[in-house]
C-alpha cells in the first residue's frame, strides 16, 4: 500500500470513528476541547506509523486504545490529575479509580453521541461556531475542510472553533443529556444546525458552485445517526426525511457544466429512487409517533408532494399551497410566506401568487434576500409584463453571492427583455 493509499485510509477510518472517539473521551475527561486533543494524538500516531506498519485490521480499536493510553497518561501527571481529581471528586481520589477507558468508551456510545451533539450545538454558542464545532467534532471535517466548504478563512474558522470550546468550558455546559422540554430545546438547536449545513450544500450561499454534495452527505449521516440516538422524537424522523427527498434531487440540480436547473425544469428519470423510499419511510416512522405535526414534518410532506408527482404537471400544488398555509401557522416567517406565494402562484396562477409577494415587499428582513426578486420576477414575467419582470431579476442577481445563480437570473432577465422587445426587433 503507498503512502497516500495509506493516508486515505486514515482519512476514511478518521471520518468514520472520530465522533466516537471523542464523545467517549469527552464522557472521561469531562472536557471537550481536551478530548478532541486525545483523538488529534491518536491520528497523528496513525500517520505516523501506519505507512510503515500497515493499516491495522481493526483501525477503529487501534485509534481508541491509543487514546485510551494518551488520556491515561495525561490524567496520571501531576497538575492534570489534580484538576481532574477536584472536578471528578470522589471518582478520581485514588489513581487506581482511573476507569477503564475500554469500557468508558465501548460503553453508552449512543449516549455520548448524542451528548456530544447537544454540546456542540448548545445553544451558547453563536450558529457559525455550532455549525464549525459539529463538522468538527461530528464529522470529522480538518478546519481546512469547514473553510473551504463555507468559503470563509482557515483562521477564521480556526477561531470560531476554539471559541466555541473556551465559551463551553467556562459555562461548564455539562455532559449530559437534558430531559423533557429542556431536551426538546436542545434538539431543535441540533436539527436547526444539522438543516444549515445541509442547505448550504444543497444550495449553495456562495462562490462558483451551485450544489456542494459533501455537506448534504454530511447532514445527513449526522440526522440518521440522531434518529437512531432519538427514535421517539418525529421531528428528527421529519428532518431525515427531508433531507433524504430533496438529496434525491442532487444529480439532476445541476446540467453538464454545472449550471443550476431548476425543479419544474428537472429529469426526474435522475432523481435517486432510493433516497426517496428512504425519505417517505422516514415521513411514515414521523407520522406514526403521532402528535401535532412539526416544521421539519410539514416541509418533509412538501418535499414528497414533489417526488410523488412522476412529471412537474402532475404536481398537487394546492396541497402544497395547504401545506406551506399550515407551516405559516406553525412557523411564522416570512420566507415561509414567500414560498406559500409560489406555491399559490402554481396552483391557482400568477397574479394569486403576485398578490402575496407585494405584501412581502414591504417586509424589511427581507430587504437583501434575493429570492424575493427573484420570485416577484418569475411571477410578473407569466403575467406578461416582462420590463417589470426583467428589472426585479437583474435585481435578485445584483444581490445573490453565487455566481451560477447570478448568471441563470442575468440569462432570465436577457430572455425577459427579448420578450419585451417582441419577435420583429
Amino acid at each position: 500500500m503507498t503512502d497516500s493509499t495509506t493516508h486515505r485510509a486514515i482519512h476514511a477510518v478518521w471520518r468514520i470513528e472520530s465522533a466516537r472517539l471523542i464523545a467517549g473521551l469527552t464522557r472521561m475527561v469531562r472536557d471537550v476541547g481536551l478530548a478532541e486533543e486525545l483523538a488529534q494524538d491518536a491520528l497523528v500516531a496513525a500517520l505516523e506509523q501506519w505507512p510503515k506498519s500497515g493499516v491495522p485490521n481493526n483501525p477503529g480499536a487501534w485509534l481508541t486504545a491509543t487514546a485510551k493510553h494518551r488520556a491515561i497518561d495525561l490524567l496520571r501527571r501531576g497538575k492534570r490529575l489534580q484538576r481532574k481529581h477536584e472536578e471528578l471528586g470522589h471518582e478520581a481520589e485514588q489513581e487506581t479509580a482511573v476507569p477503564d477507558l475500554d469500557e468508558v468508551i465501548d460503553n453508552d456510545v449512543g449516549d455520548d453521541l448524542l451528548r456530544l451533539m447537544l454540546i456542540s450545538c448548545h445553544p451558547v454558542l453563536s450558529t457559525e461556531a455550532r455549525v464549525a464545532l459539529t463538522l468538527r467534532l461530528l464529522g470529522g471535517l480538518t478546519t481546512e475542510e469547514i473553510a473551504r466548504a463555507f468559503l470563509v478563512a482557515e483562521p477564521t474558522v480556526a477561531q470560531r472553533i476554539v471559541r466555541a470550546k473556551r465559551t463551553l468550558a467556562e459555562a461548564h455546559v455539562p455532559f449530559e443529556v437534558p430531559r423533557g422540554d429542556e431536551l426538546v430545546a436542545r434538539l431543535s438547536s441540533v436539527l436547526e444546525v444539522i438543516y444549515l449545513v445541509f442547505n448550504e450544500g444543497y444550495s449553495a450561499t456562495a462562490g462558483d458552485d451551485w450544489i456542494r454534495p459533501a455537506l448534504c452527505e454530511d447532514a445527513l449521516r449526522l440526522g440518521r445517526i440522531l434518529a437512531e440516538l432519538v427514535p421517539k422524537e418525529p421531528e428528527v424522523h421529519g428532518l431525515v426525511a427531508l433531507m433524504e427527498i430533496q438529496a434525491s434531487r442532487l444529480r439532476a440540480r445541476v446540467g453538464p457544466t454545472g449550471e443550476p436547473v431548476l425543479l419544474l425544469d428537472q429529469n426526474r428519470a435522475l432523481w435517486d429512487r432510493l433516497l426517496i423510499r428512504r425519505g417517505l419511510a422516514a415521513l411514515e416512522r414521523a407520522g406514526a409517533l403521532g402528535g401535532e405535526q412539526g416544521p421539519y414534518v410539514l416541509q418533509a410532506e412538501i418535499a414528497a408532494c414533489h417526488a410523488r408527482a412522476t412529471t412537474a404537471a402532475e404536481t398537487d400544488w394546492a396541497r402544497i399551497a395547504k401545506l406551506y398555509e399550515t407551516l405559516a401557522q406553525r412557523m411564522p416567517s416570512p420566507v415561509v410566506e414567500l414560498n406559500r406565494a409560489v406555491a399559490v402562484g402554481m396552483a391557482f396562477g400568477p397574479a394569486a401568487g403576485l398578490e402575496l409577494v407585494d405584501v412581502l415587499t414591504a417586509e424589511r428582513s427581507l430587504a437583501g434576500y434575493h429570492l424575493l426578486p427573484s420570485v416577484r420576477g418569475d411571477l410578473l414575467t407569466k403575467l406578461g409584463r416582462f420590463d417589470e419582470a426583467r428589472a426585479e431579476l437583474e435585481r435578485a442577481a445584483s444581490l445573490t453571492r453565487n455566481a451560477r445563480e447570478r448568471h441563470l437570473l442575468l440569462e432570465r432577465a436577457e430572455a425577459c427583455a427579448r420578450a419585451s422587445r417582441g419577435p420583429s426587433q
